[in-house]
């Protein structure tokens, strides 16, 4: 079991270059590729190890399956775009059936493994941008890895929002139960009241990114595409969600992003969270410098 030194000490932004890995439901919206993008290209900081496919199901899939396989592809896809080769593993089919009972995976395997290799006092990074059973799963699997590993989760709202409704968190609670309850450090960024404000336009994107490379132009395309189409002729602008979890791991100044320890919340299945001041410390991501942000993410894609 970790130590409050330790504990708070994996809670601290990383210095220098580290291990990570990404869990993500890249086909699900525009903003997973960002964040992929963005690990990809920040070599001098992140040493991306593999790339996990996350289950999702929206109008975009039939199913969770079908799901964490169109991100499988997506994935694949981006590691072409950006001239790049990475392990890819296939993750869960289904969502967690209980909190004691993981969902076996390529994904969840490699995770349980790879990470197992690592310690305390050189962790391995999990950011995670999807439905969190992945991990879980592989928490389930070797619980000890819990001490190795520091979590970076988009998901659930802000504590001040009225609800905890969040497409990450309410797709799989008990995945989240488990990882919140896990004793793995955890980093949260949360959705609405927080993360919301990360957002941009058609014209910035095409300003900064369009005509750079292959890889921006998919991206600036598909952004634009979609935002239009869910905006049907009306003012828009596109909030892009998920590049903070890559964000958090590259703040080691403290430019992009303000943080705080709190006790670790409980995800209940009421879509709120509980509170219990025996629970340990996890650091909370409270705002987003949205400027500092969007210019290193730029730089890094567009190079």
């Amino acid at each position: 079991m970790l130590t409050q030194q330790q504990r708070l000490r994996n809670l601290e932004c990383p210095k220098g270059r580290i291990d990570m890995v990404l869990d993500t439901d890249a086909y699900n919206e525009i903003d997973d590729q960002f964040a992929i993008s963005y690990a990809l290209h920040a070599g001098e900081k992140l040493d991306v190890k593999a790339l996990y496919a996350a289950p999702f199901f929206n109008s975009r899939s039939t199913g969770p399956a079908d799901g964490m396989e169109r991100s499988y592809q997506e994935i694949l896809k981006l590691l072409s775009l950006s001239g790049m080769e990475r392990p890819v593993f296939r993750g869960s089919e289904t969502y967690l059936p209980d909190e004691k009972t993981p969902v076996d995976s390529d994904a969840a395997r490699d995770l349980a493994e790879r990470a197992a290799a690592y310690t305390p006092d050189k962790p391995l990074y999990v950011a995670t941008i999807g439905a969190i059973t992945n991990v879980a799963s592989a928490l389930l699997m070797k619980p000890e890895i819990a001490d190795r590993i520091v979590v970076v989760w988009l998901g659930g709202h802000s504590l001040e929002w009225h609800d905890n409704k969040e497409f990450n968190c309410m797709q799989d609670v008990a995945a989240a139960r488990v990882v919140f309850g896990s004793g793995a450090p955890l980093v949260m960024l949360p959705c609405m009241g927080v993360v919301s404000a990360f957002t941009t336009t058609g014209p910035e994107l095409e300003y900064w990114l369009k005509g750079k490379n292959a890889l921006c132009d998919y991206l600036v395309q598909h952004t634009v595409e979609a935002a239009n189409e869910y905006a049907k002729g009306r003012v828009w602008s596109r909030v892009i969600w998920d590049v903070t979890t890559i964000g958090w791991l590259m703040n080691d100044s403290g430019s992009l992003m303000l943080e705080k320890l709190i006790t670790t919340p409980i995800p209940e299945y009421d879509h709120h969270y509980a509170m219990d001041a025996r629970r340990p410390l996890c650091k909370y991501v409270y705002h987003i410098n949205r400027d500092a942000l969007f210019a290193d993410l730029f730089a890094h894609i567009a190079r």
